[in-house]
């Protein structure tokens, strides 16, 4: 009866855990945002001055309308026009020069619908010869440090555990490279869950199966 009531308990708990934990960092990142955009909006524009109650969401849906206007303000030639002027009056901002621009490439890449991005998963030798750590494809590797490092060389990004999101820049030749048939989520996986959770092994189409002294002939 007790391990019963354990399997039931662990069981309950696989399930209750993925789904309440995914559902409080939606509504923390809705209660975030709606937070932002009420201190930005002016009451007057804020329908939940005149409301009894608040409304969740509402700031998602207003950063979402003002984003797809400021677009569409960019897209034309008069939008073009005074976003080129404020570039100007950045561009003469020593520190903030260097932040804006740092930023906007970063954005500009992510955000690419054509990027190559992170789409290839590599094993890369780290912190020392023998031993394999994880890492992402940014980009081969280009000016100056593309010239001073070894010839077809990529630049990798090495995610840390159990936060993908810091990591180490790495300049890797490429036939160091080990490249995985893994996708970039599944990577991901692997790297936050610190192997617990692993995708299984893909063989390649071209490679036979292999068989043992104790099958006989074929």
């Amino acid at each position: 009866m007790g391990s019963k009531l354990r399997t039931y308990f662990l069981t309950g708990l696989v399930v209750f855990a993925p789904i309440s934990i995914t559902v409080y960092l939606i509504w923390a990142a809705i209660d975030g945002i709606d937070d932002l955009v009420r201190r930005i909006l002016p009451p007057a524009y804020n329908p939940e001055t005149y409301l009894p109650f608040s409304i969740p969401g509402l700031g998602v849906v207003i950063a979402i309308v003002f984003l797809t206007m400021l677009g569409a303000l960019a897209a034309n030639f008069l939008g073009r026009s005074l976003i080129g002027l404020g570039e100007r009056v950045v561009n003469r901002m020593p520190i903030v020069r260097g932040i804006y621009t740092t930023l906007k490439q970063i954005i500009e890449t992510v955000t690419a619908r054509n990027a190559r991005t992170f789409r290839e998963v590599v094993l890369v030798e780290y912190p020392r010869p023998g031993l394999w750590a994880i890492a992402f494809v940014a980009s081969p590797t280009k000016g100056e440090v593309g010239e001073k490092v070894a010839p077809d060389s990529v630049s990798v990004f090495l995610p840390t555990t159990p936060n993908p999101t810091s990591g180490f820049l790495l300049f890797v030749p490429r036939k160091d490279c080990v490249f995985l048939d893994m996708g970039v989520e599944e990577a991901v996986k692997y790297v936050i869950s610190a192997g617990l959770v692993s995708s299984p092994a893909r063989l390649s189409p071209a490679a036979p199966p292999v068989r043992s002294s104790s099958d006989g002939p074929p």
